[in-house]
């Protein structure tokens, strides 16, 4: 039988909660599009592009925030990052 470890439950709870905020934003997008082609007001353009931009932010924390954890679990890993890059990954973010 093959084991799964907490880690892997994790990052694909994690990627689930990556790929929502990614959807919701790529939903919200289109209404932003829809909004500038319609004519719409200037206050629902703004509002909704800023809820684009809050869920990409989000999302990119989260995605940070995993590489991070995977990081601490995992030092040694194929994947781990240095300090220095996780640093910059969350300094361009902010």
């Amino acid at each position: 039988m093959t084991e799964i470890s907490a880690a892997h439950v994790a990052g694909e709870q994690n990627q689930k909660k990556i790929l929502n905020r990614l959807r919701r934003a790529q939903g919200q997008l289109a209404a932003v599009i829809s909004a500038v082609e319609a004519g719409g007001s200037c206050k629902d353009v703004v509002t909704q592009l800023a809820a684009v931009s809050s869920a990409l932010d989000k999302a990119g924390f989260v995605i940070v925030s995993t590489a991070m954890r995977e990081c601490l679990d995992n030092p040694q890993g194929e994947n781990s990052l240095t300090v220095e890059e996780l640093e910059k990954l969350f300094l361009t973010l902010a």
